[in-house]
């Protein structure tokens, strides 16, 4: 299941979004040259990468932002720029510019160090935007729990787009970092499940100031978990290849 996009219009531009896709992608361009070359893409990693057991002896705490706008692979930073989009513009609209941005940071530093945490004698680098991202779904989750989001579901040759509440797809994603980090081994590399859970939870936590000021409880009430403005709605045209038809 992917998510392709959400039925929740933005009121104001989302620059910062703008931005920070555009850093990451730009970050990526600069040194994707050497990701074959072992020696040289260590190195950068070494030096830009937050390795856990540094960050734990209180050494290069620059990384701590720096791993932020560092991917591993095309798909991977493909995927976090997806959601960012999907997500982003929206939370950006409810704090402002600067407070997104500052949102956005804190809730990568506390998913990097709640990795940390969670194998402190790693040697193994943590690259990637989904900590801080996992912050924004968080958010997002408590603002808009119901706003409709459309999801590509790919079974071997069946695709379909169908709408469900954000609340489900963000549960469900979830729910697969909780299992993930469960049978995973922090210190063998892979997927960094527990700095998406735990910057989900900060991102989650850092909101509930702005949700309370939207009324809290009173809030869901009014919108019934919907988001306070008219959701937008994607109309389906019908194909234009001609059907062939079949002796």
């Amino acid at each position: 299941m992917l998510p392709i996009r959400d039925h929740n219009p933005s009121g104001r531009t989302p620059y910062v979004v703008y931005a920070l896709m555009a850093a990451n992608i730009l970050i990526f361009l600069s040194y994707v040259g050497i990701l074959n070359d072992a020696p040289l893409i260590n190195r950068f990693f070494f030096d830009w990468a937050l390795i856990p057991a540094r960050t734990a002896d209180g050494f290069a705490p620059e990384t701590l932002i720096s791993s932020m706008f560092l991917h591993g692979g095309w798909m991977h930073l493909a995927g976090n720029m997806l959601f960012l989009w999907i997500f982003g513009d929206n939370m950006e609209d409810e704090m402002g510019h600067v407070p997104f941005l500052i949102f956005y940071l804190v809730s990568g530093v506390g998913a990097s160090l709640l990795h940390v945490l969670a194998s402190p004698s790693s040697t193994v680098p943590l690259v990637g935007a989904s900590g801080a991202i996992a912050g924004v779904m968080g958010g997002y989750l408590l603002l808009f729990p119901k706003a409709r989001v459309d999801i590509l579901l790919i079974l071997i040759i069946y695709f379909r787009v169908f709408s469900i509440p954000a609340f489900v797809m963000l549960g469900v994603w979830l729910g697969m970092q909780f299992l993930g980090g469960i049978g995973s081994n922090p210190d063998e590399g892979g997927v960094a499940y527990w700095a998406h859970a735990g910057g989900f939870f900060v991102g989650l936590i850092l909101c509930i100031p702005l949700w309370l000021r939207r009324g809290g409880v009173a809030y869901w009430d009014r919108t019934h978990g919907h988001p306070p403005h008219p959701e937008h709605e994607y109309r389906f045209s019908t194909s234009r290849i001609p059907k062939v038809p079949r002796k």
